[in-house]
């Protein structure tokens, strides 16, 4: 394992260039000394160092961590509010504590419904990269189902360990991995070393899955994963949706794009007539996988 360290353009940080075999992790480190203090004004950043906190001690009082933080205590109830909404904690008078299983359905649970349905929309969706030579994989399940079937030549760019795991020994990938704070239900990074990973990093196509698609746009549970999603779009010159035809009816509390923002849905045989020409009205194309 050999480690190439760099030093970023943010003040007092560090980008740490991590290679395991052909799979190359970027992580961001940022001095916390006396002469460099943390500052969590930041919302995102905030939440993030909660969960962090939260996985450590269990429990966590909202006067004592507000006053560890340098924030009011009506901040942190809000932040753990919205933590618990997102099914990511679970709030108690005076605090919260850990949601052992963060409120998300495991990943290898969802990773074995609809498998064949999953495998279809992947071929699919492969097939629509023509000569992309930079692909991101967000960490959907069907997503991860793509991975296998990237042609020879691709630079792979996620933040999902089943995507990393399942390209780690092909020697034709180049693979970046996006390290960050690993969330377990969804076997994949999050946090600000991953959204500072995937923000200097460019791709041809981003492969996206959701949790919802709605009217106005896509949706899905957590916001760390909305944010890498997010940027992930900003980051590609194209974006394809992959989503069975299961998400049309599902519910997810936080939108990460609009329907502008996305060139391709690709979907499976299930879909109704009437959603595929919704889609199609928003999206402008929609795949159908045999």
């Amino acid at each position: 394992m050999a480690f190439n360290v760099g030093v970023v353009t943010r003040p007092s940080c560090l980008l740490v260039n991590t290679s395991v075999k052909n799979v190359q992790v970027l992580t961001t480190l940022c001095a916390t000394g006396s002469n460099v203090p943390v500052r969590y004004t930041d919302a995102p950043t905030r939440r993030d160092e909660l969960l962090r906190r939260l996985r450590d001690r269990g429990y966590l009082s909202s006067k004592d961590v507000a006053a560890e933080l340098g924030v009011s205590e009506m901040t942190i109830r809000r932040d753990l509010t919205q933590l618990d909404t997102d099914g990511l904690a679970r709030r108690v008078p005076g605090g919260a504590t850990a949601q052992d299983n963060t409120g998300l359905e495991s990943f290898d649970r969802r990773e074995r419904r609809s498998q064949a349905p999953k495998l279809a929309i992947a071929r699919a969706a492969v097939a629509l990269l023509d000569d992309a030579d930079t692909v991101a994989l967000d960490a959907g399940t069907t997503v991860a189902a793509a991975a296998p079937l990237l042609p020879g030549g691709t630079r792979v760019i996620s933040h999902s360990m089943p995507v990393l795991s399942a390209c780690e020994h092909r020697t034709d990938l180049e693979v970046i991995g996006l390290g960050g704070t690993y969330h377990p239900p969804t076997r994949s990074f999050g946090g600000p070393a991953t959204r500072a990973g995937a923000d200097d990093l460019a791709a041809d196509v981003a492969l996206l899955s959701a949790v919802a698609v709605a009217s106005d746009g896509l949706y899905c549970t957590a916001a760390w994963d909305a944010e890498v999603k997010q940027i992930l779009t900003e980051r590609a010159e194209r974006t394809i949706l992959l989503v069975d035809h299961s998400k049309a009816s599902a519910r997810a509390p936080l939108r990460f794009l609009r329907w502008d923002q996305v060139d391709v849905v690709v979907t499976d045989r299930g879909i109704d007539e009437l959603t595929v020409r919704r889609w199609r009205d928003a999206a402008g194309h929609v795949v159908v996988a045999e």
